[in-house]
């Protein structure tokens, strides 16, 4: 009685283990490639499957984006300025198959490739482009990892660089140029309001040139303002046309 218990434990045991070994869980974002007797033998999930246990083998593939920060890197422009810039990656698993069997490890591969080619395209680029072409240099990035990472199943989906650091000496002469263009700014501005203001004056000019009375209603409304200050002497100049009537009846 007691052989047959034991016996049927160990029976309930084994059959455990085999079960354990044979049923597998995939969620969602997951996919188990197989592998019989060391051969690729397809990919399954989500959900349960079963594999055949000491025959096959599964390994599972997370397929949701990954966020890789790439660390700081030490590049010189092509006009010889060194900088340090740091970036963020984002990129899935699209063929788990490609991403187990074509790569050791792809998240390490991915790391390293973008690693290198960012220095190699701050390399490629003049710091104004750097700096102002941020957008351009992001899309260049990403094209160029994604096509080295297409081959192990891996697609890149967006790269940023996050931050340029620059030496401080070129950071006082980037301020310099910056006052030094935005004073030439003022100048101009300055010069188009003096230039239009000429303008106006020359054609107030020529209209008070043809209009004599024109000047006598400037006359009044300068009497007005100068009336409407505390000024205890008013000094008001008078045409000679006015005055010259008055000059010809003296003299007769």
């Amino acid at each position: 009685m007691n052989a047959g218990i034991i016996a049927a434990v160990l029976v309930i045991f084994v059959l455990l283990v085999v079960a354990s070994a044979a049923i597998k869980i995939a969620q969602e974002y997951e996919r188990g490639v197989i592998f019989r007797l060391g051969k690729y033998s397809g990919v399954r999930g989500p959900g349960l499957y079963v594999i055949i246990p000491f025959v096959e083998r599964s390994q599972k593939v997370d397929l949701r984006v990954v966020t890789l920060d790439i660390p700081s890197q030490e590049a010189i422009t092509k006009d010889n300025v060194t900088v340090k810039v740091n970036a963020v990656v984002y990129f899935r698993v699209v063929k788990p198959e490609d991403a187990v069997i074509k790569v050791f490890d792809y998240r390490y591969a991915t790391s390293q490739i973008s690693q290198t080619t960012l220095r190699s395209v701050i390399g490629e680029s003049e710091l104004d482009d750097v700096l102002a072409e941020r957008e351009k240099l992001n899309q260049q990035l990403q094209r160029i990892i994604d096509e080295q990472t297409d081959p192990w199943g891996v697609k890149v989906s967006v790269v940023e660089i996050k931050e340029v650091e620059l030496p401080p000496t070129m950071i006082r002469a980037i301020g310099a140029q910056a006052e030094a263009e935005r004073e030439r700014r003022a100048k101009i501005v300055h010069a188009e309001g003096e230039q239009q203001a000429a303008e106006k004056l020359a054609e107030a000019a020529k209209i008070i040139a043809e209009q004599p009375s024109a000047m006598q209603l400037r006359y009044l409304q300068t009497l007005t303002t100068i009336a409407t200050e505390n000024s205890s002497t008013i000094v008001f100049p008078l045409p000679m046309e006015l005055l010259a009537p008055l000059l010809k009846q003296v003299k007769a």
